[in-house]
């Protein structure tokens, strides 16, 4: 099992992408467009962000995503309809 030793710092979401900015200085993002849930919200919602030592909340669109996943390309459900 491989740990995570990076904790996230700071997330905002601008230009179509949520930014993660770690510790370290690294730099996550997730492109909305890529997660059904998240590419339905507003600019507020996806703004309202909520960290955990383990990944990343948004209350009003009721997503969490993982850091692991993140930074394994990994950015939540996919959409069925698309994938087919």
């Amino acid at each position: 099992m491989r740990t995570l030793l990076d904790t996230a710092r700071s997330a905002s979401y601008r230009d179509g992408e949520i930014v993660i900015v770690m510790q370290s200085g690294r730099k996550l993002r997730i492109p909305v467009a890529e997660n059904p849930r998240l590419a339905k919200g507003t600019p507020e919602q996806l703004n309202h962000i909520e960290l955990s030592p383990f990944g990343i909340h948004w209350p009003d669109l009721d997503e969490d995503l993982s850091f692991r996943g993140i930074a394994e390309g990994d950015y939540g459900q996919l959409d069925l309809k698309r994938s087919k």
